[in-house]
């Protein structure tokens, strides 16, 4: 699973998701990308499976970007515990995803190959994802603002 090496705070404030992303709305590597439609956070363990389902399509040919990382911690009390007695433990990590945000990027194989491995990592995220290429956002982003 992804996480930090080591963080500045143990514990975090919950923040807020609102917005479209501003950073990382670019596919930069790759030529086929998934793009978040709506705000969310993603575990470590969903990254990946959705890698995993990715690199097992393309049969280890081609090359695969992933372009969030879990740094945001996520706490949580135990089960039948009273209020109070302070914040619980911490139980996983997340990557916090706005819409518009490139989560995934992929190269080096088909187009065909490229879209299906995408689709099937879009089933293992919990967001509505859409599949595009460096030219859909390339040509999108003039006629969209």
């Amino acid at each position: 699973m992804l996480m930090p090496k080591r963080v500045k705070r143990r514990k975090q404030f919950r923040g807020s998701m609102a917005g479209k992303a501003t950073r990382g709305n670019k596919i930069t590597h790759g030529e086929f990308g998934i793009v978040a439609l709506e705000p969310a956070w993603i575990k470590s363990n969903q990254i990946e499976a959705a890698r995993i389902a990715m690199t097992r399509h393309i049969k280890r040919g081609g090359q695969v970007w992933i372009k969030i990382f879990p740094d945001k911690p996520v706490t949580s009390k135990p089960a039948e515990t009273r209020m109070g007695s302070g914040k619980g433990s911490l139980e996983y990590w997340v990557a916090v995803v706005k819409p518009g945000r490139v989560m995934f990027e992929i190269a080096g194989v088909s187009e065909e190959i490229a879209r299906e491995a995408l689709r099937l990592a879009t089933h293992k995220l919990p967001v509505k994802c859409k599949v595009v290429s460096r030219a859909d956002l390339e040509g999108g982003a003039g006629s969209e603002n």
